[in-house]
């Protein structure tokens, strides 16, 4: 319809951190299927480098604290983005500000595509009476729906060369020389609906450092980073590297692990950007919302049969119960045999675990 008159395609997508990776394979899929396309994403200038192995890709940083802040900075937002060139928009955030934005380039003349995010049906899925819990549209295939609609046809195949990536220096430094099986964790999250309990992470910390050659504790701020650096101390072959790395270093780091042990949060989906299996643990949240890791086993989802669950889209709610059942619930031992079912699917353990 529109594809031959589209030169310049900005995306939108701001926030949050595992929102924005889970564009990553999208532009990807965008840029394979065209070649020649100048492509823009506008989003935080910090979540640049996730997008660092696509080629040609260009970026017009958000800066809500200044330049961009409130209706005078939309303004101001619309201005940058018709600087560059853009002459079609889709908005994969989808609230006020990118709206009004929308709206604002649209009275400019650019075509607009909006994301169609399936609130209504996650409000059913998440209600307290009469739950319809059946599977939604993954967000990476609603990604690709908003651009398609502007004309611009292309596929999402799972399946992608993986590439090889050096182990960097600074944890070839900590760890040494990569022998057996390396195992990542991050058992965080920005919300408590969606973060291990600390006893429980600590004792599933324990079982996968005593069984597997190292175990890498990732993804978190100044709070997490002690307690990371404290089981360093509790448990042998445990290195955080919380605060240690550079985005790419942590990517790089990620793409030499077997598996990676994660929350419903930006870690699932940072992992399965460099095609790295998953075993993600879910409380209040659940996969069928359409945030699970792209290409991920859905049998490697871990979750309690609880009626009150899902309970929240995001895992921004406060249980009504108070003791977050979701989470505590789930066994340490069986993410451990989870980790375990991954590594011999995938052939990195034998049936006797041994590697």
């Amino acid at each position: 319809m529109h594809k031959k008159s589209i030169n310049h395609l900005l995306l939108i997508r701001i926030s949050s951190l595992g929102d924005v990776v889970m564009t990553v394979p999208v532009v990807a899929a965008l840029r394979r299927a065209y070649p020649s396309l100048r492509i823009s994403i506008l989003t935080r200038p910090g979540y640049r480098r996730f997008f660092r192995e696509i080629a040609d890709i260009e970026f017009v940083c958000y800066d809500p604290e200044m330049r961009h802040k409130g209706l005078g900075g939309c303004f101001r937002l619309a201005g940058d983005i018709r600087s560059v060139g853009a002459d079609a928009v889709a908005d994969l955030q989808d609230n006020l500000m990118t709206g009004t934005l929308c709206a604002i380039l649209r009275a400019k003349g650019l075509r607009i595509s909006t994301i169609d995010s399936g609130r209504a049906e996650q409000k059913a899925m998440t209600r307290r009476a009469r739950k319809v819990l059946t599977p939604l549209a993954p967000m990476t295939e609603r990604y690709r729906d908003a651009i398609v609609r502007l004309g611009l046809e292309f596929s999402m195949p799972c399946e992608e060369d993986v590439k090889v990536r050096a182990v960097p220096e600074t944890i070839t430094a900590a760890a040494g020389i990569k022998n057996g099986i390396w195992i990542g964790i991050a058992p965080f999250a920005k919300h408590k609906a969606k973060i291990y309990p600390i006893p429980s992470a600590d004792t599933l910390i324990g079982i996968l450092a005593a069984s597997y050659g190292k175990v890498f504790i990732l993804g978190g701020g100044t709070h997490e980073k002690s307690f990371a650096e404290g089981m360093e101390k509790r448990h042998k072959n445990v290195v955080s590297v919380i605060g240690r790395l550079t985005v790419d270093e942590e990517l790089d780091l990620i793409g030499n692990l077997d598996v990676v042990v994660t929350m419903d949060s930006a870690s699932m989906h940072i992992a399965s950007s460099v095609h790295v299996p998953v075993v993600s643990v879910w409380g209040a949240t659940h996969p069928f919302s359409g945030f699970y890791g792209y290409g991920q086993n859905p049998a490697d989802a871990i979750q309690a049969d609880l009626p009150c669950r899902p309970c929240s889209v995001h895992g921004n709610k406060p249980c009504i119960f108070g003791n977050y059942r979701c989470l505590s619930s789930i066994e340490p031992q069986t993410i451990a045999d989870a980790v375990a079912r991954v590594l011999e699917r995938t052939g990195k353990i034998s049936r006797t675990g041994e590697y």
